[in-house]
């Protein structure tokens, strides 16, 4: 069936992939409708702010800064500072995909790319096909919209313990969604264990803990930047492995 029609293929095997994503999506984003509410939104804005967004620390800073009344200079700010993780995504992601994949579709696999469906994506054979993108993100971003829409139309009727407990799941979740490639290859594990330790570390290391405390969003692209520099040097992908992969 996949040499039949590998893009239908692709699609199921994307949308197989974003079922777990949507259920975790739809659980954590619950708390971010409560959030919304008690910043005034109505069940609609929230809607489609998620549907525009899908990014959960960006939507979350964004209310605390609707919430306090801050100005559009300090939203954009702080949404470009907190999502530019999503720039080194998109350029991993880049070199997964066929060299002749259309710009029309570069950019409608752009809306997707989470650190969720980033985990599940580069687990992939190459090339990265489009529609597995298109699969996951079309059971995972419902899930993330619904869940705010809940969370506004009837957040509180759930107690407080509940709702902290539901964002605990987007954790896990993505925890489970790098153990099983961090098991396959001893290479990713290592790079796993080296930003727990490396993050960790941040948080008590003179003035680099400040960075931390005062911009998350900038430790993070520090760490990746440093983390995959050291590991592409000590253990580089060949080009051979590369074309042997693709031509799976």
């Amino acid at each position: 069936m996949s040499e039949k029609n590998p893009k239908k293929t692709a699609f199921i095997s994307g949308m197989r992939d974003g079922l777990p994503i949507a259920l975790g999506y739809f659980a954590v984003s619950f708390s971010l409708g409560i959030q919304a509410k008690e910043a005034g939104m109505s069940v609609l804005q929230a809607a489609v702010m998620s549907l525009t967004s899908l990014t959960s620390a960006g939507e979350f800073a964004a209310l605390s800064i609707i919430a306090t009344g801050g100005s559009y200079i300090s939203m954009a700010v702080s949404q470009l500072i907190i999502n530019l993780r999503y720039i080194l995504m998109s350029f991993a992601l880049s070199q997964r995909i066929a060299p002749n994949t259309s710009s029309l579709h570069r950019t409608c696999m752009s809306y997707g790319i989470t650190d969720e469906i980033f985990g599940v994506s580069v687990k992939q054979e190459r090339p990265l096909s489009p529609f597995y993108t298109y699969g996951a993100v079309l059971l995972a971003s419902p899930g993330w919209v619904a869940g705010t829409a809940l969370g506004v139309a009837a957040g509180n009727i759930l107690p407080g313990n509940i709702v902290s407990a539901l964002n605990l799941a987007l954790y896990g979740m993505f925890i489970a969604v790098f153990i099983p490639q961090s098991r396959d290859d001893k290479h990713v594990a290592f790079a796993v264990i080296a930003s727990m330790l490396l993050s960790s570390a941040c948080a008590f290391l003179p003035y680099i803990k400040d960075i931390r405390a005062a911009s998350p969003g900038t430790m993070i692209i520090i760490l990746t930047i440093l983390i995959s520099l050291i590991f592409a040097i000590i253990f580089p992908i060949k080009e051979d492995d590369e074309s042997n992969t693709e031509e799976k």
